[in-house]
């Protein structure tokens, strides 16, 4: 292979994606793979000051839960500037690397502001309220972000061979199972480094409750700055795919090939692309048009770039599904429309997390070990059902996975109206609060991850060769919105249903805690959660779209 490889066998492409077991897949790894998921272990890396996080808004800050689920939007929203971004990377395939080291330099600096704010809290609040800072480093980080896993999309496709080792074309079914492979290690590459975060965070909160508040607030300052270690990951990641590709030339030269020939062959046949204009300047017209609505503070802002900005997304998405053929063009559709609504739902917000420390008294290390359970069991959920996800078309996952999620949220509601009490009682106090929080979190985990990997493998495997970045852009760029339809779900709740953790300053007490319409709050997200995912299948179904 182009990685030095033996070939894989050709196989039908059911068989090929359907037979390969969990324990195949580490086996089905090449070189090659190794920087786009490099990448995306930094994302999942990411994860390392969540935690911190929490409980630095909730101790320092006095932001309400619908304050933090509108900055949920805006934070959300520079994912969908993967779709111009995307088509930049195609534009300018060759100097992709680029952005990595700038998505690098901008998640290094949110990191370094927080560590400041907390190592030094009073310098920082004299140039600006911490307030801001806090914004101004959420909002660095996801821009960083998405610059990076744009790039890492882009070279999911590019680390899959086209020649083997003789310089001859790997067949179409063997590279389909090679691409669902490769967004198959990418979910696992992003959730085994939050499984790795997880487990960091166990040992530096272990004994927490016992450390005085300056000892504390140190543990946190040195886990923004242990996570600088997140941007040298991914660019180490770029520096590793520059070697393989000139290892892959020099082997090539060696059997005969010109140099040029050889980056033509290992390119397979790429033509230059041609700039869509459309989708830059509908992506420079999405950035004027959000930071003018931001920066001027017009009333309903985040309504307003919601809708133009799904509006400028359709109307791209309707410009590149021309290059589809249109039983392809049927089934994009489809499949976007139900991981839309699968992935609007909004959640309770905030104020979850809080009751859970206040009144279940969750501390760091165990909402640390939650975390271990929840990246965990996703891995494994990857594995034990990649072959369900794989010969099942979307519609039935997405149905099967709302159903469960459904279910699964029911414990935590169970808990807010006593059920812990009453499990403890019954067990002599072997199934507390604790213990029904690790099963639901372990057994809810790998619900969204699972969802999103046959619409990736579908878009590897079926958009234009020349045109591989911007097809993920556009769809992540659709789904992302999902995702900022959501945030906005969660702020509307979190207005109609008021949460609020006690805050307090010099004087005393400024807000009391309240968790009283918590209930209604997790019951009515549930229920839209259930509700919103299958009228989508139902409509499509209806409809007659295809699903991947």
């Amino acid at each position: 292979m182009a990685n030095g490889g033996r070939p894989p066998r050709a196989r039908s492409a059911r068989s090929g994606v359907g037979s390969t077991t969990h324990l195949s897949l580490g086996r089905e790894m090449r070189l090659s793979y190794l920087p786009p998921l490099m990448v995306y272990v930094a994302a999942g890396v990411s994860g390392l000051t969540g935690i911190v996080g929490v409980f630095f808004v909730k101790d320092y800050l006095g932001l309400s839960a619908a304050f933090l689920a509108a900055l949920g939007f805006w934070v959300g929203i520079p994912w969908v500037l993967k779709m111009p971004l995307g088509h930049l990377v195609d534009l300018i395939w060759r100097h992709k690397a680029g952005l990595v080291y700038l998505g690098a330099g901008m998640i290094a600096a949110s990191l370094l502001i927080m560590a400041a704010l907390i190592g030094d809290r009073a310098a920082m609040a004299a140039i600006m309220p911490v307030e801001a800072w806090y914004v101004l480093s959420a909002l660095l980080a996801p821009v960083g972000y998405v610059l990076q896993d744009v790039v890492a999309d882009a070279m999911t496709v590019e680390a899959v061979p086209r020649i083997d080792e003789r310089g001859q074309p790997v067949d179409p079914a063997s590279r389909k199972q090679m691409n669902t492979t490769v967004q198959t290690l990418g979910r696992v590459a992003i959730i085994g480094g939050s499984v790795l975060v997880a487990l960091i965070n166990v040992y530096l909160f272990r004994g927490v409750e016992t450390l005085s508040e300056p000892a504390k607030v140190a543990i946190y300052r040195n886990v923004y700055l242990a996570a600088l270690v997140i941007p040298a990951i991914s660019v180490a990641g770029v520096v590793l795919a520059s070697l393989i590709a000139r290892h892959h030339v020099g082997r090539l030269r060696a059997r005969g090939f010109s140099t040029t020939d050889a980056r033509s062959m290992l390119a397979g046949d790429r033509e230059p692309t041609t700039p869509n204009w459309a989708i830059l300047g509908g992506g420079a017209v999405f950035v004027a048009f959000t930071l003018g609505l931001g920066l001027l503070n017009v009333p309903f802002d985040q309504e307003i770039i919601f809708a133009g900005s799904m509006a400028i997304v359709i109307f791209l998405m309707r410009r590149l599904l021309s290059a589809l053929d249109p039983p392809a063009r049927r089934t994009l559709i489809g499949t976007a429309v139900v991981i839309f609504a699968f992935r609007a739902t909004p959640s309770p917000g905030p104020g979850v997390t809080w009751w859970m420390i206040d009144e279940l008294g969750f501390d760091q290390q165990f909402l640390s070990v939650l975390s271990v359970f929840a990246s965990g069991v996703t891995l494994a959920g990857l594995f034990l059902c990649r072959r369900f996800v794989a010969e099942r078309p979307i519609d039935q996952v997405v149905v099967v996975l709302t159903i469960a999620g459904a279910i699964l949220g029911l414990p935590l509601l169970g808990m807010f109206y006593g059920l812990h009490q009453w499990t403890a009682a019954v067990t002599g106090g072997v199934v507390d609060a604790r213990t029904i929080a690790m099963i639901d979190t372990a057994l809810e985990s790998p619900l969204m991850q699972i969802a999103m990997i046959p619409m990736l493998a579908w878009i590897a495997n079926s958009a234009p060769a020349t045109l591989k970045a911007t097809y993920f852009a556009v769809m992540a760029s659709f789904t992302n919105l999902a995702l900022s339809l959501g945030q906005l779900g969660t702020k509307y709740l979190n207005q109609i249903f008021t949460v609020t953790r006690e805050v307090r300053d010099a004087a005393g007490v400024v807000v009391p805690a309240d968790y009283s319409q918590l209930g209604w709050l997790m019951l009515t997200a549930g229920a839209i959660g259930l509700a919103l995912p299958l009228a989508a299948v139902f409509f499509a179904r209806r409809q007659r779209l295809g699903v991947a």
